[in-house]
C-alpha cells in the first residue's frame, strides 16, 4: 500500500509494514520533550501513577524556557520542580537558564532530532522538527508522563495534505511569508489532523531556518504535523550536531493526498497576519496606516541567527520610532553569542531596542513584553488570538522578521521595501 512520508515513519516505529489514514497505532519514540509549564503537569502524572523511573534518560529533553528567568514564585516553583526531577532521574538533555534556548530552536541546534525520528512534545510546537523529516507533534502533560515511561505513544495516523513549493523568492521573503500565505489559503483548521507535506523544487530555495518556521506553525493550520523533505541542505545542517544514525523516508510516488496546494514562491509578498487569527493575512502595504506600540523579535519561529541578520540588516544606522517598545529576543545562548560576534547585538541597542536573553516570555504572554488595553504590536511570534500578549483589547499583527524590523523604524505597519525606499 502507498504511503506518505509521514505514514512511513510511523509505520516503523509501530513495527508494522504498513500503516493508513485513521488507523490507531502505539508507537516508539526517539524523544519526549517538556518545558517549564508543561512538565510539572507531567511530572504530577507521573508521580500520582507510582512510576519508579524513565525509560531512556538520553531521550527526555526538558527546557526551562517559557517563564524564565522565573517572572514570580509560581514560576520558580514550577522551574525547581522540573530540576529536581531531571537530578533525580539523570536526565542528559536539561537545559536551565544559561544553557537553555527557546525549546524547538535549542533541540535541532544541539542534534537531538534527526531525520526520521519520532518525537512528541508537550508544547503544540513540537512540529517544528518535521524541518528535519522526522514526525514531531505536540501532546498533552499527560502523554508526556506516559511517553517519558514508557517509551511510546499512541497516534491515529494522520492523511495528508501536498504543499507543492515552486520558484524562487524575492528578498525579504522569508519561511514566515510562506507559512502565512498558506494558511491564509486554507484556514486555520484547513488540515485539521492531517499531516502538511512540502515537496517540489522551491523546498530546495529555502533555508533550514525557513523550513523550521514553516514546520513550527504547521500547528496554526491545525496539522498533526508538518514535514519536509531530507536533501543536502538538511544533511548538511545535521552533519557536526548529530552523531548517530538516522534513516531518511520519502514518500511513495503514488501516496494518497486529500488535497495538493500549489505555492509559486516567486509570487510572494511581505504578509501580515492581522487581528485575531494565523488565516487572517495581508500584504503588509496594504495594511500600512496602521500605527504600532511594540514590536518583538524572536520566538520559537523567528529567532534564529538568519532571522536576526535580516532585522539587524533594515534597522542598522536607524533608529526606532519615537514611542514604540523593541524587543529582540535570539532563541539560543549559541545565536546570542554568534550575533553579538557579529554585531547585531550592537546594531539593536544602538537603534534603542531592549535585548533579551533567550526566553519565550513575551510570546504567550507570561513577560517581558506583555501589553496593556489598546496597544498593538508587530511580533515574529505565531499566534494573535484575542488576550495572547496581553489585555483582551490588544492587538498582534504576525509577521516575519523584515516587515517587524521595518515597522519598528517607521512606528507603523511597513514592509521593508518602504525602508529602502526611504520611507517615513
Amino acid at each position: 500500500m502507498a504511503m506518505t512520508m509521514t505514514q512511513k515513519i510511523l509505520a516503523d516505529h509501530a513495527g508494522l509494514p504498513e500503516v493508513r489514514a485513521g488507523q490507531l497505532i502505539r508507537a516508539k519514540l526517539d524523544l519526549v520533550l517538556g518545558n517549564d509549564i508543561t512538565t510539572p503537569v507531567a511530572i504530577n502524572e507521573f508521580e500520582k501513577h507510582g512510576l519508579s523511573g524513565v525509560f531512556n534518560r538520553d531521550k527526555i529533553a526538558i527546557v526551562l524556557d517559557h517563564f524564565t528567568p522565573n517572572k514570580d514564585i509560581k514560576a520558580a516553583e514550577q522551574s525547581k520542580q522540573c530540576r529536581e526531577f531531571a537530578k533525580c532521574n539523570g536526565i542528559t538533555h536539561f537545559y536551565d537558564v544559561g544553557q537553555m534556548g527557546i525549546e524547538h530552536a535549542l533541540l535541532p541546534e544541539q542534534g537531538l532530532v534527526a531525520a526520521g525520528e519520532a518525537v512528541i512534545g508537550a508544547d503544540s510546537h513540537t512540529c517544528t522538527y518535521g524541518a528535519l523529516g522526522a514526525f514531531s507533534t505536540g501532546v498533552g502533560s499527560t502523554d508526556m508522563a506516559a511517553g517519558m515511561a514508557t517509551g511510546e505513544c499512541w497516534f491515529k495516523v494522520p492523511s495528508a495534505i501536498r504543499v507543492r513549493l515552486t520558484g524562487q523568492p524575492k528578498k525579504w521573503i522569508g519561511g514566515k511569508d510562506v507559512v502565512l500565505t498558506l494558511i491564509g489559503m486554507i484556514g486555520v483548521d484547513g488540515a485539521r489532523y492531517q499531516s502538511l507535506e512540502f515537496t517540489g523544487d522551491g523546498v530546495a530555495a529555502l533555508s533550514m531556518d525557513d523550513r523550521f518556521a514553516i514546520a513550527n506553525m504547521a500547528i496554526e493550520a491545525g496539522a498533526k504535523n508538518g514535514i519536509f523533505p531530507v536533501d543536502e541542505a538538511t544533511i548538511a545542517y545535521m552533519k557536526g550536531r548529530v552523531n548517530r544514525e538516522y534513516q531518511v523516508y520519502e514518500a511513495d510516488a503514488d501516496a494518497p493526498y486529500e488535497k495538493t496546494v500549489e505555492i509559486d514562491l516567486s509570487e510572494l509578498r511581505p504578509v501580515v497576519a492581522c487581528p485575531h487569527l494565523p488565516s487572517n493575512t495581508k500584504p503588509a502595504d496594504e495594511v500600512n496606516d496602521i500605527a504600532i506600540d511594540q514590536v518583538v523579535i524572536g520566538s520559537c519561529t523567528n529567532g534564529r541567527l538568519s532571522d536576526l541578520a535580516t532585522a539587524a540588516e533594515i534597522i542598522k544606522g536607524r533608529k526606532v520610532a519615537e514611542n514604540v517598545r523593541v524587543i529582540v529576543i535570539p532563541a539560543t545562548q549559541h545565536i546570542y553569542r554568534e550575533a553579538m560576534r557579529l554585531g547585531y547585538l550592537y546594531t539593536f541597542i544602538e537603534a534603542g531596542c531592549a535585548v533579551s536573553t533567550p526566553t519565550c516570555g513575551p510570546c504567550l504572554g507570561g513577560h517581558m513584553g506583555i501589553m496593556a488595553a489598546g496597544e498593538r504590536t508587530v511580533a515574529t511570534t505565531n499566534r494573535n488570538f484575542v488576550g495572547r500578549m496581553g489585555d483582551p483589547s490588544s492587538e498582534i499583527y504576525l509577521a516575519g522578521p523584515a516587515v517587524a524590523a521595518a515597522s519598528a523604524i517607521l512606528g507603523r505597519i511597513a514592509s521593508p521595501e518602504e525602508i529602502e525606499q526611504g520611507g517615513n
